[in-house]
């Protein structure tokens, strides 16, 4: 896909044209289709917990009508009827919701799967991806501009950017320290990493800190490699427990990090869920790596 997700995001807004609440909308999604809701959608079917946050932080989390099964947040919608999970999404189930919008992402082959039945049952599917955290913003307007609040979009994005402004002031003039964020441990001992072209890397930059790492575009790197690094910073995306497993590992106690007492663990749902609450993270971040300039 040669359009990068921002240039047809923001299309969006060209294509919807100052949309009126109750008259047909129509965006560009990320695979470059156009899609439109002929009114503002009321039953929503939403496809992973990062569209389902999207959705709720514009105060629609009530339109929400099927979730998939590894949706945990917000606290409203769990409970809701489910659609699909690990083995795959069900057309059946979505279409028993009778939906008036699925929002899903190209994941665990959710999009080869559903948007193809959606388009020949005429049930308007929008497709999004969120590489980048500006392009999370553009999918938070995106989805506000289908639902029929725009007004509610901007000033929710707004003030995610303008928290994201008063970080970039806060660090401004420090020196970024090297990062490697693992986000996994796989069962062949190869370890998932935060890297470039990622919102998780997108998020690292924003919150002041540079990649340890800087030449690898893989997910899965080697222990040795993360050793060899050696970085300012170790992150770990999980709990208490799985960190000091880590460090436990032969070697990793004499990790610079390890040894200046630079290793933290930091949330899952605000690093590996894009959405609202991974400004959540970068604030948080921000201060763990330049505590000399906490708000």
């Amino acid at each position: 896909m040669k359009a990068t997700g921002l240039a047809l995001l923001a299309a969006a807004a060209v294509l919807a044209g100052n949309a009126a609440a109750a008259g047909p909308v129509t965006v560009r999604d990320a695979l470059g289709r156009e899609v439109t809701v002929p009114a503002p959608p009321q039953r929503i079917v939403t496809i992973f917990s990062s569209n389902t946050e999207l959705v709720a932080s514009v105060g629609l989390a009530n339109r929400i009508v099927g979730i998939e099964a590894f949706t945990r947040f917000p606290p409203e919608v769990v409970g809701r009827p489910l659609v699909g999970g690990r083995l795959g999404f069900s057309v059946d189930a979505v279409v028993a919701r009778d939906p008036d919008l699925v929002v899903v992402t190209p994941a665990r082959q959710a999009a080869n799967q559903l948007v193809a039945p959606m388009e020949r049952l005429g049930i308007p599917i929008v497709v999004l991806l969120h590489r980048t955290v500006p392009e999370i913003f553009a999918n938070i307007r995106l989805l506000a501009t289908l639902c029929g609040v725009v007004e509610r979009g901007e000033e929710v994005v707004s003030r995610l950017e303008m928290r994201l402004d008063r970080v970039q002031a806060r660090i401004a003039d420090q020196k970024a320290p090297s990062v490697i964020m693992v986000t996994g441990r796989l069962g062949n001992g190869m370890m998932l990493i935060a890297r470039p072209g990622t919102y998780t890397g997108d998020a690292i930059l924003r919150a002041g800190g540079r990649f340890a790492l800087e030449s690898s575009t893989l997910a899965q790197v080697s222990p040795e490699a993360i050793l060899k690094a050696d970085p300012d910073v170790l992150l770990f995306a999980g709990s208490d427990k799985d960190m000091k497993e880590l460090i436990a590992r032969p070697g990793w106690a004499d990790m610079r990090a390890v040894r200046d007492e630079r290793a933290f663990v930091v949330s899952r749902a605000e690093f590996l869920i894009p959405g609202p609450r991974t400004v959540d993270g970068i604030e948080k971040l921000a201060t763990v790596l330049h505590p000399g300039k906490a708000p």
